[in-house]
């Protein structure tokens, strides 16, 4: 019985399901299994299948019933202690889960352990740009304001996690990761390894911008999450409402080429339901990239951004390095 489940939902996703594969493959640590479940592809992933010999890799096909399903009927099909899923899309670090690894076993009060995340792009070349987050251990008040895990495919977990607090929900249709860390957050200890050891994948297909579609997720999530806290974290509602809030406008700003005023209209939302945003570091950020685009346009946006992004990585390397 391997020791880690690599769990890969899997849904049209073969110009880079190949080189996703490859990258658990190549792993350092090499006591897994992986599990990929198909959810109702139609771009030829039998035949692909049908040609990998590795025995360590179990497919499982249904028709498309979407991610948290996916997730789930990986879950239930899981013979590891430890749960890693990958993204079609996205690509690991060769020693992503050595050290993921390492931390659970050392560490049993953790139910989770994430890293930085890093960018590639549509060929698999690595980008300069890298989300960094660093809180650890109880971390159940930062993470309603932001996912500090960035992205599904960052994070190993353990079982009982899921055993004890259920499985990805179906009926929430966009950031169901998130809503999964609230869950995990509020019972388990994270541990965090600062350093990017998986890179999100930014490419057309995962740029549409459906802000209804993630605001009434949020509203799901938050009602859900605080259904069930205790009375004197309730205060911590309005706060959740308002980061959400934040987070929509910056995907606004990121998707709509340049098209500000409906983030701006999430950034009153955000400080209606919680005055005190504006001194938060994501408010800040937000507005002043607003205002960078209204005065220089999106193509010099573009550049200052990534101008700025690129001396934030040297900075931190030079730091490393002394």
């Amino acid at each position: 019985m391997s020791k880690v489940s690599v769990i890969i939902p899997a849904y049209n996703s073969m110009s880079f399901l190949t080189q996703t594969l490859e990258s658990v493959l190549n792993q350092s640590y090499q006591d897994f299994e992986v599990i990929i479940v198909n959810d109702g592809s139609t771009d030829g992933i039998n035949e692909w299948i049908s040609k990998i010999t590795d025995s360590r890799v179990k497919y499982i096909s249904q028709k498309n019933q979407g991610p948290s399903v996916a997730r789930n009927t990986g879950i239930a099909n899981a013979k590891g202690i430890y749960l890693a899923f990958l993204d079609a899309d996205d690509l690991w670090h060769p020693m992503k889960l050595e050290k993921q690894v390492g931390i659970l076993d050392k560490n049993p009060e953790v139910g989770l352990v994430y890293s930085w995340v890093g960018s590639v792009d549509d060929q698999g070349d690595i980008k300069s740009k890298i989300r960094k987050n660093y809180a650890e251990e109880n971390v159940w008040q930062k993470i309603i304001e932001h996912n500090i895990i960035e992205c599904g495919s960052n994070p190993m977990i353990r079982r009982v996690c899921f055993e004890k607090l259920g499985n990805f929900d179906p009926k929430i249709a966009y950031a169901q990761d998130w809503h999964m860390w609230l869950k995990i957050a509020s019972c388990y200890q994270f541990k965090l390894i600062k350093e990017p050891l998986v890179y999100y994948r930014s490419h057309n297909n995962n740029r549409s911008m459906k802000w209804h579609l993630m605001e009434q997720s949020y509203q799901l999530i938050i009602e859900n999450v605080f259904a069930d806290v205790a009375s004197n974290l309730q205060a911590f509602k309005n706060r959740c409402y308002s980061f959400a809030y934040l987070r929509i406008a910056w995907k606004i700003l990121q998707n709509l080429n340049g098209e500000y005023q409906k983030s701006l209209e999430f950034s009153y939302k955000a400080i209606a339901y919680y005055p005190q945003v504006i001194f938060s570091r994501e408010y800040i950020r937000l507005n002043l990239a607003i205002i960078l685009l209204r005065l220089l346009g999106l193509q010099q946006y573009n550049q200052v951004r990534n101008s700025i992004y690129d001396l934030n990585n040297l900075l931190t390397k030079l730091i490393n390095m002394n």
